[in-house]
């Protein structure tokens, strides 16, 4: 190991770059919850719990966009099973 390094050309920020698609953002989570992700990734034998974080965002905002003719058809059915 050196005694001194130079760091003049040094910059600030993340080692590895932010994917394209993705935003830096900062947020407070419940020790709890992060606790829950972090166990989650350790029994998995490795990983980041940050994209399981936003796999189970994504998950349940595709379950929540319920598209408009799919609920059209549940409304209708709910309907004609109280008209009978």
């Amino acid at each position: 190991m050196k005694k001194e390094y130079d760091f003049s050309k040094g910059r600030r920020g993340p080692v590895i770059p932010v994917d394209g698609h993705k935003e830096r953002i900062s947020i407070s989570i419940d020790a709890d919850i992060l606790a829950w992700f972090r166990g989650m990734v350790e029994e998995a034998g490795g990983g980041n719990y940050q994209s399981m974080m936003n796999d189970a965002l994504r998950k349940y905002m595709d379950e929540k966009a319920e598209p408009l003719e799919a609920t059209l058809r549940r409304v209708i059915r709910e309907e004609m099973r109280l008209a009978s």
